[in-house]
């Protein structure tokens, strides 16, 4: 039985078409960006596999033999051939897509954005699937570099080199209460701070205002504290408790709640919002095309 073994690499045809056409192993080597001891050692693979010199020295040329230059014009449209196959860019059309996509958005942001990014998935990419749940800061960077995650969009976060980012907007914080509240005419900071509060707080932390606040020296009287939003938003639109919210979301339900919205009588500067996801997705065309869909989508609904 014959247990030759015919495997050939195939980037030794890359060498063999520079030496013919570049006439010896040092210009081969330079337009290459090889060694010259790397060309020599692969043209000897090929002459021990080819059974032929392939190449006779004359003077400071290598001429080629009757068999490479046999068959050069099939090597060459091969190499060619795949050269053209690399260049070339299908046509990305989303409607062909049997894909599910991970995102790492707050409720507040579910509310918001998912209607719209599903209505144009419907419409762009039937096949498509999303799945959306709330994860930790400090596991954002580990799950979008495992690739559990596709794209998060919540505060600065802190994460690695690899995790890219795109500023959104920026969102500003409201208070809402029920409708005819007596502190609806005018809230005031003494009014605001020593009032009832219901928040939120999903993971068990101390919020994000309620730290900010604390290192101005200002501190609030939290009745109760809730995982999701929009519960809090019917504890605020049924009792005395106030809720401090992102505008866009008060908005949001301000026509599905009886809720009144004022300022907050405390200066904050606005927060931004920002999209992140793994380098290694960032030029994939169906990562981008959901990508750009989520920003749109959010955009929209944050748009002042």
């Amino acid at each position: 039985m014959d247990r030759t073994d015919t495997r050939i690499d195939l980037n030794l045809f890359r060498v063999l078409d520079a030496i013919y056409t570049y006439g010896g192993v040092s210009a081969a080597a330079r337009v290459l960006h090889l060694t010259q001891p790397a060309v020599t050692h692969a043209l000897k693979r090929l002459r021990d596999h080819l059974g032929d010199p392939l190449f006779i020295r004359q003077g400071n040329r290598l001429l080629p033999t009757e068999k490479v230059r046999a068959m050069m014009p099939a090597v060459q449209a091969h190499l060619e051939g795949l050269h053209a196959s690399t260049r070339a860019q299908p046509r990305f059309d989303p409607a062909h897509l049997e894909l599910e996509f991970t995102v790492g958005f707050r409720d507040i942001l579910e509310s918001i954005a998912l209607p719209d990014l599903l209505a144009r998935i419907e419409r762009e990419a039937p096949h498509v699937r999303v799945t959306s749940h709330r994860i930790a800061a400090d596991e954002v960077d580990r799950e979008l570099r495992a690739g559990t995650l596709d794209l998060v969009v919540d505060r600065p976060l802190h994460a690695g080199p690899q995790i890219m980012r795109q500023h959104l907007v920026d969102e500003t914080l409201v208070v809402v209460m029920r409708r005819r509240h007596p502190l609806q005419a005018q809230l005031k900071r003494g009014d605001y701070l020593g009032a009832g509060h219901v928040t939120v707080s999903p993971l068990g932390e101390t919020s994000a205002l309620d730290v900010l606040l604390g290192q101005s020296g200002y501190f609030r009287q939290i009745k109760l504290t809730c995982q999701h939003y929009f519960a809090a938003c019917q504890i605020a639109a049924a009792t005395d408790l106030l809720l401090t919210v992102p505008r866009s979301y008060a908005i949001h339900l301000s026509g599905l709640l009886p809720m009144a919205i004022v300022p907050l009588p405390i200066k904050l500067k606005a927060f931004p919002i920002l999209a992140y996801w793994h380098a290694s997705t960032h030029d994939d065309p169906a990562h981008a095309w959901f990508r750009q869909c989520a920003i749109d989508a959010i955009a929209a609904g944050v748009a002042p």
